[in-house]
């Protein structure tokens, strides 16, 4: 699912996603804002719907401007994506494993590209990287489309999915990134686009800023987290009020028998089913299947440490002070309806502005779109992915 940076006005404590949010409701923001400032403040940014569309896209970078072509949205039903949707246990069948630093079993996933053109074979492969509480599964509605024209790898990050929970292990987003890298040196051999969502977005973005193009050749953000936990520095005081209820909650969280118990709550399976609603936009989307995919690894012994370990760690690099330093091709897909990293919070607008201050980066807000992009409306993600993939240049 994911993490990052939550910003808006109507005060949402989600346990279940480790997180003292604002829920994004723009409606609701005018009474706050007047009991706070009065009338000095201008209503909210209303971002358009429209299509922030790429022109003239050459053989490497593109550049991108907003036209009035109609809304980027689509009527989706729970069967959006199912043409292509891989069983969960077709996934499970297939998992690889990995030994990262000959010491910790990195779980993964491949599919081959199913075209023997010649155009397919030179495609760039891709790595997708899940969020927060997140699994290979998480993918299971894009693999099929995505492995159409290119070699598609997922990955489980350490402390999710199958991969390894070591006990007492400290989790950081540099490690992440470090795992990322090396998984491109050791097992992909190739440069890759990496796509990634939420905290995995942060973690292919310090990838990113961090290697050359012998490994990474572009990168897909979906929802980009601010950082690893809600202590990320931003400047919001919407986020700054909550500061002492975050490290209260860390201290909390430090208590063995508090955390155990905070933990078996938020794992049960109709929390976490109403967590998940409150991060999709798509309901339908919610289904069992998915309740499952998020409550398996739960599990496994060391889960509680890794969400412990995450939940009270520092929070990483801040990708505004990353970006700058990416010439890579960069789409940026963003749902509209994101509770943790809205539009109008500090990460939303900086990623917004990002097409008009980097020529390499193409921008895409989509409507009716919750966290999860990937997962919520995968059909409109595809729209917009597989172009941009196409014309990539070649390897």
């Amino acid at each position: 699912m994911g993490s990052g940076v939550a910003a808006s006005s109507h005060k949402f404590h989600s346990i279940g996603l480790v997180r003292f949010q604002f829920q994004y409701r723009p409606h609701e923001t005018r009474g706050l804002r007047k009991l706070f400032h009065g009338d000095r403040y201008p209503p909210p940014p209303q971002y358009p719907h429209a299509d922030i569309s790429c022109k003239n896209i050459s053989s490497s970078i593109t550049n991108c401007s907003t036209s009035s072509a109609t809304p980027i949205t689509a009527i989706s039903t729970a069967s959006e994506g199912s043409s292509n949707l891989l069983e969960l246990a077709e996934i499970k069948e297939s998992y690889r494993k990995w030994q990262w630093k000959g010491q910790y079993s990195i779980n993964y996933f491949v599919s081959h590209s199913l075209s023997s053109s010649s155009s397919s074979n030179s495609n760039p492969p891709l790595l997708l990287v899940h969020g927060f509480g997140a699994s290979i599964p998480h993918w299971r509605r894009n693999i099929g489309t995505l492995a159409q024209n290119s070699t598609v790898y997922a990955i489980d990050l350490l402390g999710f999915g199958a991969s390894d929970k070591p006990a007492g292990f400290n989790y950081t987003m540099e490690t992440w990134a470090q795992l990322i890298l090396d998984f491109l040196k050791e097992i992909v051999q190739k440069p890759t686009v990496l796509v990634g969502n939420s905290v995995g977005s942060l973690a292919c973005v310090i990838a990113a800023s961090e290697s050359s193009r012998s490994l990474v050749q572009g990168l897909v953000l979906l929802n980009c987290a601010g950082g690893m936990n809600n202590k990320a520095i931003v400047d919001d005081w919407r986020i700054k009020l909550l500061v002492p209820l975050l490290w209260l909650f860390d201290f909390l969280l430090s208590q063995r028998g508090i955390a155990s118990t905070i933990f078996e709550n938020v794992r049960k399976r109709e929390n976490l089913k109403n967590i998940l609603l409150s991060v999709y936009a798509n309901k339908e989307s919610v289904d069992e299947e998915l309740v499952e995919i998020i409550m398996e690894p739960t599990e496994d012994a060391g889960a509680l440490d890794a969400f412990v370990s995450i939940v009270t760690g520092p929070p990483g690099p801040s990708p505004i002070q990353l970006m700058p330093r990416i010439s890579l091709p960069v789409l940026i897909l963003w749902g509209d309806e994101d509770p943790f990293t809205p539009l109008d919070g500090p990460v939303g607008k900086y990623f917004s502005s990002l097409p008009s201050q980097l020529p390499n980066v193409s921008l895409f807000v989509l409507e009716g779109v919750g966290h999860c992009p990937h997962d919520d409306r995968p059909a409109l993600v595809h729209e917009k992915l597989l172009p941009w993939l196409a014309h990539l240049p070649a390897s």
